[in-house]
């Protein structure tokens, strides 16, 4: 299978809503595309310059994130390998095949159309970026998580250490998504996901966040908790945001 461009969902839920997309929004220095879907519960965060990655959705229940993948192969096929790694699918639409991983983790395979994305993701001059998916993984599922993340994508983990409590996934050429994975201290449960933040200047992009309704929760190691206004959790990272992956610009 080969992923050829990854949509980052910011799935807000109704409970303050309206407040989370205008938060998003501004994080972002983007602009909102028209609603979509049966109950206008989609919508794009479109850059000024470049192809867009981010997307908002109205959700039930606490929220979180979740990511679409666009594939070159038939949808039945991807699903077909999504499955022999350990997936299940819990929904086809047709043109969007919704899946969770084998910890749990929702995540829809997408048809790629190359004639939408025929500028990449831009990055020169930026002071931050919403560019990175962090998938929280309790203990006992985050040797298998992460091996099925690798192999569905194709992407080698970047450095492996099994005494990490982080891996990533080599960041394939033109993809504006990077893939962290975190080990949780707890050992069960259900893996969740949170949107990750580069800033070239952390604190000035904290207080930037604080001056648009958000409030911090506290440091950690070359990152910063933060929670916005509507209550979701995403972290600010310490990373250039100029330096994307290759085919980036």
């Amino acid at each position: 299978m080969s992923v050829r461009w990854v949509w980052l969902f910011l799935d807000l839920p109704e409970r303050d809503f309206d407040t989370a997309v205008e938060f998003w929004r501004q994080v972002g220095r983007t602009e909102l595309s028209a609603w979509r879907g049966e109950h206008r519960e989609f919508a794009t965060l479109l850059p000024t310059e470049g192809d867009p990655w981010l997307k908002v959705q109205r959700v039930g229940g606490e929220g979180g994130i979740h990511l679409d993948l666009d594939v070159d192969e038939p949808l039945p096929e991807a699903a077909e390998r999504a499955v022999s790694l350990g997936a299940t699918v819990v929904g086809d639409l047709g043109d969007v095949i919704v899946c969770r991983s084998p910890g749990g983790f929702v995540f829809c395979l997408t048809r790629w159309s190359p004639e939408h994305h025929a500028r990449g993701q831009v990055r020169a001059g930026a002071e931050s970026l919403v560019d990175q998916a962090c998938l929280d993984v309790p203990s006992s599922r985050y040797a298998a998580e992460l091996a099925f993340w690798s192999q569905l994508t194709g992407w080698a983990v970047d450095d492996p250490d099994p005494d990490d409590e982080f891996a990533r996934l080599a960041w394939a050429d033109g993809i504006p998504v990077r893939f962290l994975l975190q080990r949780l201290d707890e050992e069960e449960g259900t893996v969740r996901g949170h949107a990750d933040l580069s800033a070239v200047d952390p604190a000035a992009e904290v207080a930037r966040h604080r001056g648009l309704g958000a409030r911090e929760e506290g440091p950690g190691d070359g990152w910063t908790v933060m929670q916005g206004p509507a209550g979701h959790r995403y972290c600010v990272t310490e990373r250039d945001p100029r330096q994307g992956p290759p085919g980036a610009h």
